[in-house]
């Protein structure tokens, strides 16, 4: 019988472009929309954030694995004073010690990736990591050193579907490829228990916003569908014919130490 980490493995695995459809790509299809990573000024509050600051001591720090922009770890600011930012894009960095300044807290960042650099990396009170596990196969270490550096406790937010279940449909339509349905939040839970970590976990969902600019969401799928810019009036149809999704679904999976 496979291992949790096996089969959470092999379920990433599966969601691979086939390499004919890779090979003829005019772009690279692993795009993300910019917005993804911004911060705003008042961030909304989420259970991940909550579930965070219940176990966040006044004054406390934050670790936030894969920070982006650090969303994550500013919303915790205050009680945290200190947050540490860990990404494989100095860009984020910058932007997550700008954003700390501009909150009044103290920062460091580290760039890299986790759990490679984790022996550089100091713990923290709180270790955050959002939309992050659904790029790491090797899921099992990764969570081993997530757990090793925080002293309070670990909150890992993920959607409830893969990322790209969002165009599952389209490449059926497009390509008449079917996608995977796993992994999902209780992969991970699996995982987790079976390296010794009991987790709790909570579903949750945020409302979407109910328009969008097509000319940028023609673009977005055609790359992300490894399809040819001569394609756009199929793919706007395309887009135009499917009804937008309200909401999307997360889940919060955390543990104590």
């Amino acid at each position: 019988m496979e291992s949790a980490a096996t089969i959470w493995k092999l379920a990433l695995e599966s969601w691979a472009i086939p390499p004919e459809i890779l090979a003829q790509a005019p772009e690279l299809p692993w795009i993300h929309p910019p917005a993804l990573f911004g911060v705003p000024d008042q961030i909304t509050e989420t259970p991940s954030h909550r579930i965070a600051r219940e176990a966040l001591p006044p004054g406390g720090s934050v670790l936030d694995i894969g920070c982006g922009g650090g969303v994550a770890a500013m919303a915790l600011i205050p009680p945290a004073i200190h947050v540490i930012g860990l990404d494989h894009q100095s860009a984020m960095l910058e932007m997550f010690t700008a954003n700390a300044t501009k909150r009044g807290a103290t920062s460091e960042v580290f760039e890299g990736f986790w759990p490679a650099i984790a022996a550089d990396v100091p713990i923290a009170d709180v270790v955050t990591c959002h939309h992050v596990v659904y790029n790491v196969a090797d899921i099992a270490p990764f969570l081993s050193a997530l757990d090793k550096h925080a002293t309070k406790r670990v909150v890992i937010e993920m959607p409830q579907h893969h990322p790209h279940s969002a165009h599952s449909e389209a490449w059926k339509y497009f390509w008449n490829l079917d996608r995977p349905i796993v992994p999902t939040p209780q992969e991970l839970l699996d995982v987790l228990s079976e390296i010794g970590i009991v987790a709790q976990v909570e579903y949750w969902d945020t409302p979407l916003p109910t328009d969008r600019d097509l000319s940028s969401a023609t673009e977005f799928t055609r790359i992300r569908l490894c399809l040819t810019a001569d394609r756009d009036p199929e793919i706007r149809s395309y887009l135009e014919s499917q009804p937008l999704p309200s909401k999307r679904e997360l889940a919060t999976i955390w543990w104590d130490k």
